[in-house]
């Protein structure tokens, strides 16, 4: 994986506020350039041929301020009517902020002196005072630009700071015409504001910056919790992902966030490397250390299967034998789930050889018991019988016969069919010995004298009972009536019981 060094130039955002800075002044810049140029002429002493919309036009009015935004401007006027003569240095035009004396010479209002901003003696004394006045406008276009662009917001204070503070260096001893300390008023007041959003700027700024840090020490902590863990516990293919996710996150802050101090940037950076560096070389050993076993086990596997291969000629004989080597091979390890799977099919079809063998001789079994099946499926046909006969001596005689052929008949398979058929066989023969054990029971000569007992003595009560029970119904007495009843119901029907 390439090491990523942290970025040392400017952020993305920094740059995109001094792109927007240089956008939103190029218009201004633009308008200003003739005036600058026209401007240099002027204190070099020379005259500025009027030309295109630099010649004279109408002059504005001295007490209206232009608007922010630049408007097309008129085209040439009129020709002025010639001046009426004058005295040499005579004042010919004089307006609010500006007047303009006969030979040329242009003067600006700055409290109650006027000073000399420059000459224009090849036109009219208008002509003269509206290009003072042109340059003036351009001025106070850029101060309005920015205070638009201190409203509107999005653009960096600290650089609207610095460009308001060149701009009062060019409003204080211009070369114009207008309201020259109004406007460096505005200036020291936004200059003021811009001084206070730079400050907030600035700990903003500071917040982000540590912020970010605390953001992406995270970052770093996290990578290095994964370099802390056992390499044996971990899951390299999550343990990958999970780093791939972080150097992304690494990047992505990198590139979009606040750019941080360098030494602090590079120390971070330095921590997360190493971390990730420590993390390939624990998943690399891994791994390596993993083969080694995954070869050591397809060896193995190797070498059981090709004892399983042998024991092919052996047929059924060799499923022990089989069996063992499946022992062996559930100790011997895993050797990768491609190589496993592989090794498997060929050590598992080396088995089915051996099973399959086992599975022809069933085959073989089966149809050689499918006439016994229906000789025995017979005799229980007529064991059906016994159940039905009262005679048991009969009865044992007939089971006893069925028997005997049932074992004649011989081995039956599948044996889970023959399991099925002495089943039946052993039904019939329990209940046959059920009534045997009854019938024993009743016979017995011990059993029939306790009985015989037992019924003269039930017999006595009973008669005992009766008269009893006469002579309650004589005295008409109800409960004696009813005690007698109950006491001579439960006498006979134990006396039923022993068959007295």
């Amino acid at each position: 994986m390439p090491e990523h060094t942290p970025q040392t130039d400017s952020t993305p955002e920094e740059a995109a506020v001094a792109a927007d800075v240089e956008a939103t002044t190029a218009d201004a810049d633009a308008l200003t350039e003739k005036a600058i140029a026209d401007s240099a002429v002027v204190e070099a002493g020379e005259v500025p041929a009027p030309d295109g919309d630099d010649a004279a036009g109408p002059a504005a009015p001295a007490d209206e301020t232009p608007a922010p935004v630049p408007s097309p401007r008129p085209g040439p006027p009129a020709p002025a009517a010639p001046a009426e003569p004058t005295e040499p240095g005579a004042v010919v035009v004089e307006e609010t902020w500006g007047r303009v004396t006969e030979n040329g010479v242009v003067s600006v209002r700055e409290g109650d002196q006027w000073r000399v901003v420059g000459e224009f003696p090849d036109g009219t004394p208008q002509e003269a005072l509206d290009y003072f006045v042109r340059k003036f406008a351009d001025l106070e276009f850029k101060v309005a630009t920015l205070e638009q662009r201190h409203t509107r917001g999005g653009a960096s204070a600290s650089d609207l700071r610095g460009q308001a503070t060149r701009l009062q260096k060019d409003v204080v001893g211009a070369t114009a015409v207008g309201d020259l300390a109004g406007l460096e008023k505005r200036l020291t007041t936004l200059v003021e504001a811009l001084a206070e959003a730079t400050a907030e700027e600035a700990a903003a700024a500071r917040a982000a910056v540590e912020a970010a840090i605390v953001e992406r020490t995270a970052i770093v902590e996290k990578a290095e919790a994964l370099a802390a863990r056992d390499p044996k516990t971990v899951q390299w293919k999550q343990a990958t992902a999970e780093l791939s996710d972080l150097f992304a996150a690494w990047q992505n802050h990198q590139q979009n966030g606040p750019r941080l101090p360098k030494a602090q940037a590079q120390a971070l950076w330095k921590r997360f490397r190493d971390a990730r560096s420590t993390v390939e070389r624990q998943r690399r050993a891994f791994f390596a250390e993993l083969d080694e076993v995954h070869k050591a086990a397809r060896d193995a596997k190797n070498r059981l299967i090709e004892r399983a291969e042998a024991l092919a000629p052996r047929g059924e004989e060799g499923i022990p034998a089989y069996r063992t080597l499946l022992d062996e091979w559930k100790r011997s390890g895993r050797a990768g789930r491609k190589a496993d799977d592989a090794l498997w099919a060929r050590f598992k079809a080396a088995g089915d050889a051996l099973y399959q063998a086992r599975a022809e001789r069933d085959a073989a079994e089966q149809a050689e018991s499918a006439p016994r099946i229906e000789a025995r499926k017979a005799l229980l046909e007529e064991a059906k019988v016994v159940p039905d006969t009262k005679d048991l001596t009969e009865a044992r005689r007939i089971l006893t016969g069925i028997q005997r052929r049932w074992d004649e008949v011989g081995r039956i398979f599948p044996r889970d069919v023959e399991r099925g058929l002495d089943d039946q066989l052993r039904k019939i023969e329990q209940e046959l010995k059920q009534r045997e054990d009854l019938d024993w029971k009743r016979n017995n000569p011990e059993t029939k004298a306790r009985a015989n007992d037992l019924g003269s003595q039930l017999r006595e009560a009973i008669e005992k009972l009766q008269e009893e029970l006469a002579a309650a119904e004589a005295k008409g007495d109800r409960k004696a009536i009813a005690d007698a009843k109950e006491a001579l119901e439960a006498r006979q029907a134990w006396l039923r019981a022993i068959g007295g």
